[in-house]
């Protein structure tokens, strides 16, 4: 199922705004900003998109744990919806990032969402990251909302890798064996990719 999800991904910025115009004018005006950050960073090399976008959404949302912002236990929000709410928890960071580095032309094989463990004041908290590949097997770097910049993994012993997934693969840890079809795995995920195809980001 993830391969024809692949040979349709297509950033469309029209649609993006159209998308954007049905939420209201405050939208539109973030989902500009974002279009024409995707423009400007997609003639720069990627690590330079990374830190944009990383600086984009870190800047633009507020860190809300979803039960605030959607009264839900847990809501993965397409990049439109935390424009919309101007805040999100960690996995709308992720996931606004993953989208938007798509958008600027990431190849999305370089890219991964990650779960990890995260010790922050002592304690042992669940957490949403995005991790960049340049090479397969190369340390990734991070793109986190706890930390502004983007670090190498090595820079980052608090965290602790679980499991990562993209829109091709889910993996035990960051390691390079699949564990199987994200789509099919992660209902959340499955539903976030459908309405972030409607928006135009893929």
């Amino acid at each position: 199922m993830a391969g024809p999800v692949l040979a349709l991904a297509a950033y469309d910025a029209a649609r993006v705004l159209e998308a954007a115009a049905a939420r209201g004018p405050r939208v539109v005006e973030q989902a500009q900003a974002l279009v024409q950050q995707i423009e400007r960073s997609g003639v720069s090399e990627e690590l330079q998109r990374l830190k944009d976008i990383n600086d984009f959404f870190n800047r633009r949302l507020a860190f809300k744990d979803d039960a605030v912002t959607w009264n839900l236990p847990d809501y993965w929000a397409s990049p439109l919806e935390s424009l919309e709410k101007r805040a999100g928890d960690c996995e709308d960071y992720a996931i606004a990032k993953y989208f938007g580095l798509a958008a600027t032309g990431v190849p999305t094989a370089k890219l991964r969402m990650v779960y990890v463990r995260a010790r922050l004041q002592g304690q042992s908290l669940a957490h949403m990251v995005l991790a960049y590949y340049a090479q397969p097997g190369a340390e990734p770097l991070i793109l986190d909302n706890l930390r502004p910049e983007v670090l190498p993994a090595s820079q980052r012993s608090d965290l602790t890798p679980v499991f990562s997934f993209n829109t091709e693969g889910l993996w035990q840890g960051v390691g390079q064996v699949t564990a199987g079809d994200p789509l099919a795995r992660l209902s959340l995920w499955r539903e976030l990719v459908a309405k972030v195809r409607a928006e135009g980001f893929l």
